[in-house]
């Protein structure tokens, strides 16, 4: 037989006593040790989170210089032909190596040759004339000195012989200029290169130097053009005046270029011109390079990229760029002090080298930069740096966990009552607690 027990409002109060008094206890419990925010192990009890850092110190680095450029013949030469007349051969296979002296046209010579003939001829009848001029002359000089003949007379024979000479040189003059012309009828290659496309065709009138036939480039050594900015050039100038740049002696940069590829070529070279002018239409001022290129690898026109090498930045201070971040204000990085927190600083950044960025300003030698972990951080929050040894070894103590966790996990009750932490068993006592009060 069921028995009804009842209940006074005294008992039911004191039971709500009860029950608040053990979930305030189950909260305790949970929070640990560290009580709520403000204990030792920040808000909530929980640790300060942990962050790699770095310490800075300033060191000298290589300053690199990238530009995109274009190759080009160290020597650009046009092919023309010197005389005018009806071209009968092409001598040479274009885009093939030809050398100085090669014939590479024929012009037809016959009528350069008839003239040859003729200027000869000339030189033989004004020859003859001379001859003839200084016997007469060595004829009259005992008549003229025996006054058989008058002063005129002889003046006249001289004078003859000399005029006679004049002519001789003027006709062997005429005989090398149609020489010369037979000859140009041989159009040469004036430097070892590479030939281009022929513009003409056999059967084209030529009409002299007017017309282009080809052109000749020679690629070793080959030429890198390119352009340098002109804020660049002011920006390059400024630091090396404040001693942060220091350029190679005389600008002799190291040279290397990058292909379309991306392969990279096999020799270097240095800068060897760098104009002091300024475009106005490119805002530029043209540089350039000079490569060995025996093996013709480097043809003229190809766009390739340009690395200039050999300048320094003494006392450089470097920090990752992952820890360098943006604020309202600009760049900043996070450092930590002396009493372990986390303390913003604005820096004033330079160029990148590899995957850091160069602090010009912001930084000090002994400075704790904050690496890694800036995401869990604010101004002014504790942090613990974490040991670099323990930072290695977390990887591969997590690689074995998987298998300690399958070996040593509790099962059946052991792993319920594993479960219950003391906020478990604060909640069972305050459980147990309010029973007993309803009773």
């Amino acid at each position: 037989m069921n028995k009804t027990i009842p209940i006074s409002p005294f008992s039911l109060r004191r039971a709500s006593l009860v029950l608040a008094a053990a979930a305030s206890a189950a909260l305790l419990a949970a929070c640990g040790p560290g009580g709520g925010q403000g204990g030792p192990g920040g808000f909530a009890g929980m640790p300060p989170p942990e962050v790699n850092v770095i310490t800075v110190q300033p060191k000298t680095v290589p300053a690199i210089f990238e530009y995109t450029g274009q190759t080009a013949g160290s020597r650009e030469v046009e092919v023309r032909a010197r005389v005018t007349g009806i071209l009968q051969k092409r001598n040479f296979a274009e885009g093939g190596p030809v050398q100085a002296g090669q014939s590479l046209y024929t012009i037809d010579p016959a009528p350069f040759q008839a003239a040859l003939a003729s200027a000869e001829a000339d030189v033989a009848a004004a020859d003859a004339r001379l001859s003839q001029a200084k016997r007469n002359a060595v004829r009259l000089k005992p008549l003229f000195d025996a006054k058989a003949v008058s002063q005129k007379e002889y003046d006249d024979a001289v004078s003859a012989a000399e005029i006679a000479d004049a002519d001789l040189k003027a006709a062997r003059a005429r005989a090398i200029n149609a020489r010369l012309n037979v000859d140009y009828t041989r159009v040469e290659s004036p430097i070892n290169g590479i030939a281009s496309r022929s513009l003409v065709s056999e059967g084209t009138l030529v009409s002299g130097p007017a017309v282009l036939l080809t052109t000749v480039s020679q690629v070793d050594p080959a030429y890198i053009n390119f352009g340098i900015a002109e804020t660049e050039n002011l920006k390059l100038r400024s630091e090396a005046a404040a001693g942060r740049l220091v350029l190679p002696k005389d600008g002799r940069f190291d040279v290397s270029v990058k292909q379309a590829d991306g392969t990279t070529y096999a020799r270097s070279g240095k800068l060897n011109f760098s104009d002091v002018r300024i475009s106005n239409v490119t805002g530029t001022s043209e540089a350039r390079a000079e490569l060995p290129n025996p093996e013709g690898v480097l043809r003229p026109g190809q766009f390739v990229h340009v690395t200039l090498s050999g300048a320094t930045r003494p006392n450089a201070i470097l920090v990752p760029q992952r820890a360098v971040l943006e604020g309202p204000a600009g760049k900043f990085v996070y450092t930590v002090n002396k009493e372990s927190k986390a303390e913003p600083h604005p820096v004033v950044v330079g160029d990148w080298v590899g995957d850091a960025w160069i602090i010009i300003s912001g930084l000090a030698a002994g400075d704790q930069v904050i690496v890694d972990g800036v995401m869990k951080i604010g101004p002014g929050a504790p942090v613990k740096v974490a040991d670099p040894a323990a930072a290695n070894a977390a990887p591969k103590a997590a690689a074995g966990a998987p298998d300690a966790a399958k070996g040593d996990a509790p099962k059946g009750d052991a792993a319920k009552d594993a479960g219950k932490g003391d906020a478990g068993k604060a909640a069972d006592s305050a459980r147990t607690a309010a029973k007993a009060a309803a009773k």
